[in-house]
């Protein structure tokens, strides 16, 4: 396979690119992360989501501490490239380190910030210690 489809992305200056992680059935947002190259590659390669994480400076195979990993079924594009959508299988239905199916569980509702989706599993359970996976 050509790596020219890897060139039609919009990089930003980092070498990224934002990527949204949407349930395949239910349509839902379940995260927000980013891409490099080698990870938009290496998810097309395997079938299962890699991002590159900002806060460890490597590339992060989602799932590889909690187990929860992500079935790529499609990889979008906006219309400028400069944005991914994944249409994903969330094993295990939980998305976000915090236990939820989706990280964006926080609403604002009157001034303050609530938590409108229940923990699903214990983060501690998952894994072990604080972690961001």
């Amino acid at each position: 396979m050509s790596a020219d489809w890897l060139d039609a992305i919009r990089w930003d200056a980092a070498g990224l690119v934002p990527v949204i992680a949407q349930d395949a059935a239910s349509g839902k947002v379940l995260m927000f992360a980013w891409m490099n190259r080698d990870a938009l590659a290496q998810t097309v390669e395997t079938g299962e989501a890699v991002y590159w994480s900002r806060s460890r400076s490597r590339l992060w195979h989602k799932g590889e501490e909690s187990g929860y990993t992500q079935k790529v079924l499609e990889i979008r594009t906006d219309c400028d490239s400069d944005v991914i959508l994944l249409s994903i299988v969330q094993t295990g239905g939980i998305a976000c380190h915090t236990g939820r199916q989706s990280c964006f569980f926080q609403r604002l509702s009157g001034g303050v910030w609530e938590d409108s989706e229940p923990v699903l599993k214990n983060p501690d359970a998952i894994y072990g210690k604080a972690s961001h996976d």
